[in-house]
């Protein structure tokens, strides 16, 4: 296999507005396969104050000015581009050590995440400038003062320092929800992979997606540029834990109140359930699953598994199994498309999993590994698997974390001793459990849960759609207490709110509709003689309401309903019974025939902008409705949400039945599509 050599750059950083090259010599950066220069980083004398105020000022103001469907639109817009891109960031990502399927994970499990952003907030937000947050709670009995949570943009700039594992992936799961909040970012990665970062940052620069200001890059020594943050400003550390506390401490940081997330050293644990013996699906997933995580970037991801949990009965069994996986790995060069482990990201590195190694050894036997079979040149390790025969007595196999494919092996005499040996790294990102038994399932999850981020229940059933103990999901959170660093990423929009502060609005309807843009009970609704269902979005305004005739409901109803349904529930049909059950004084109507007679007095029949009903939020059936009773409507436009790439948009409605006294019997939310224009009888 022929190496072609890589030109050396110099890494500039992008901050201001310009891309901007640090002052001195700066330290190179090598090809972690083959000791090759790849580039140059510097970050002396750049103005990071400077940075951080043009970040706030420009990049702040043009997002905030975006709604939430425009930002996420934004971020289709440069996954796409990303995504033509990726052979580049391929070739790039060889000299850091992955091999093309680690890089996936990195490059397009990084673009995945933004696309997964763009979907959950174009679906999950209104197309608005202001997220509403609960239900209204009212403050006095004539709905004349209520109060309303709500999520606004914080007017700062989010820092997102990074690790080296993740280059890509680590930027772009941490910009995604900052961005979609209406934050700028400036990215800080870690020198040893910076280079693939400052690549990707450049593609996303050129491709003119982002608003001036919304995206920074600093390659090189973050100098004092967490001294200059505010209470408007968010940290977010990716790193070991000395780093983080010391970050955590900056006085600017405490004096602030700056919010801060971090993610640090994880002890990740695999248990292995007592049912699942050498034979069965399970103790094969839980080899599999554990190779893969220990050799998978060469172990450097901080969901690796470092902690191999079984019972005792089975410890030798999962030694032999694991050993023969190791032996079937090719270690080299990630460009030679047969090598399945590339080398760690530097040779520093290299020295600091060996120096961890030694540390784990005063503590444990090594049962396999050592130089291995790995190139000479290079940062290449070898696998090791160690074994402590006595892990309760032991303090080191759950203090000290080895960054690379090192894990040790730990027998259990008990399901109650297995999960307290979990709790022994004082807190992770993600555990995981291979059981079959249910009870196994329930014991082990609820006993593990509050001690990590993520839980994983491998079993055959999910063999096959599982994403793994160590792949982070945008939807499900990523972070975990204690040694984890007690930060929180991903997780859907509650990442988002990170980014955002919450605040308690209080006063009459129709300020804080005004406000959320909203309709809010107790405001006035507008009524006319022209149906709103017959309005387009062009013309349906936030407070149009309706308010219908009567229907009595006869006992007929009430019969015919259950008959045609099937529903004969006793309480709509045996008089004596009914009377017997505490909240009925007799008969009564069913929930669903109330919101049928709803439907059927508030709809309007002809074709017109109302496209469809896609469904009903926050049913409650209030009071019982009796034969006899008299039904009307309520119906109030409570919310407008056009979509930009559609020529439709959803319309909540505030629906209210009442009976003949004016008492609520049903209360809930209408879903529909409605048409953004429609042609008037005229035209």
């Amino acid at each position: 296999m022929t190496v072609v050599s890589q030109k050396v750059r110099g890494l500039e950083s992008f901050l201001s507005g310009s891309w901007r090259s640090g002052k001195g010599e700066g330290k190179l950066l090598l090809d972690a396969a083959t000791g090759q220069p790849v580039a140059n980083i510097n970050a002396d004398g750049l103005d990071l104050s400077g940075a951080l105020a043009y970040g706030r000022s420009k990049g702040g103001t043009a997002l905030r000015k975006m709604t939430f469907h425009e930002r996420a639109l934004m971020l289709k817009s440069l996954a796409q581009t990303l995504m033509e891109k990726k052979e580049i960031f391929y070739q790039e990502s060889f000299a850091t050590g992955a091999t093309r399927k680690d890089s996936w994970i990195d490059i397009e499990g990084g673009i995945g995440t933004l696309f997964a952003y763009s979907s959950k907030a174009r679906r999950e937000m209104p197309n608005t400038r202001v997220f509403t947050e609960g239900a209204i709670e009212p403050l006095s009995r004539d709905n004349s003062f209520s109060g309303q949570h709500i999520l606004s943009p914080l007017q700062g700039i989010a820092v997102h320092i990074n690790a080296y594992n993740f280059p890509c992936w680590g930027m772009l799961e941490k910009i995604a929800p900052s961005l979609i909040a209406g934050v700028p970012c400036l990215v800080k990665p870690a020198s040893q992979t910076a280079y693939l970062t400052e690549l990707m940052v450049r593609h996303i620069l050129a491709a003119d997606i982002l608003p001036e200001g919304a995206l920074q890059l600093l390659c090189g020594s973050p100098g004092d540029l967490v001294d200059h943050v505010t209470g408007q400003d968010v940290v977010t550390f990716t790193g070991s834990a000395a780093t983080g506390q010391m970050l955590r401490q900056n006085p600017s940081m405490v004096r602030n109140s700056t919010r801060f997330s971090m993610e640090a050293d994880s002890l990740n644990a695999a248990v292995l359930g007592p049912d699942a013996k050498q034979g069965e699906l399970e103790f094969n997933l839980f080899v599999r699953e554990v190779a893969r995580e220990m050799t998978v970037k060469a172990g450097q991801k901080c969901t690796a598994i470092r902690r191999i949990i079984v019972p005792r009965d089975t410890a030798e069994a999962v030694g032999d199994a694991l050993k023969a996986r190791f032996e079937k790995l090719r270690i080299g060069d990630p460009r030679d498309d047969t090598v399945t482990m590339g080398p760690l990201a530097s040779a520093g590195q290299k020295d600091e999993v060996q120096s961890r190694v030694e540390e784990l050894k005063t503590e444990a036997e090594t049962i396999y590994g050592g130089s291995g079979n790995v190139p000479e040149r290079g940062a290449f390790e070898a696998p090791v698997l160690l074994y402590c025969d006595r892990p309760f007595v032991s303090e080191t196999i759950h203090a000290v974390e080895a960054f690379g494919p090192v894990a040790t092996l730990m027998p259990y005499d008990s399901l109650e001793d297995a999960i307290a040996l979990t709790h022994k790294g004082k807190g992770s990102l993600v555990a995981s459990v291979f059981t079959n038994d249910r009870l196994v399932a329930e014991e082990t999850v609820l006993g593990m849960a509050p001690f990590h981020g993520r839980v994983l229940i491998g079993n055959r059933q999910s063999a096959k759609t599982s994403t793994g103990h160590g792949s982070p999901l945008p939807m499900l959170v990523h972070g975990g207490p204690g040694r984890a660093g007690g930060g929180e990423e991903l997780g859907g929009l509650r990442s988002v709110k990170h980014f955002m502060q919450r605040t308690a609005i209080q006063g009459a309807p129709n300020l804080l509709g005004a406000v959320t843009g909203r309709w809010i009970a107790g405001e006035q609704g507008r009524a006319d003689s022209r149906h709103p269902f017959k309005k387009s979005l062009a013309e349906l305004k936030i407070g149009d309401q309706l308010v219908t005739r009567e229907r009595t409901v006869s006992l007929e109803d009430i019969e015919h309903f259950a008959e045609f349904t099937g529903d004969t529930f006793y309480a709509h049909m045996n008089e004596a019974a009914a009377q017997r059950n505490p909240f009925f004084e007799g008969r009564v109507a069913h929930g669903y025939l109330i919101v049928s007679f709803a439907a059927g007095l508030f709809v309007e029949p002809e074709e017109g902008p109302v496209l469809a009903n896609y469904g009903v939020d926050n049913l409650r059936f209030l009071t019982p409705v009796n034969a006899g009773d008299a039904l009307k409507v309520q119906l109030t436009a409570k919310e407008i949400s056009p979509r930009i790439s559609a020529d439709y948009g959803e319309v909540r409605w505030d629906c209210l039945v009442s009976n003949q006294n004016d008492e609520p019997v049903a209360q809930y939310d209408v879903l529909t599509l409605v048409a953004k224009e429609w042609p008037t009888a005229s035209s």
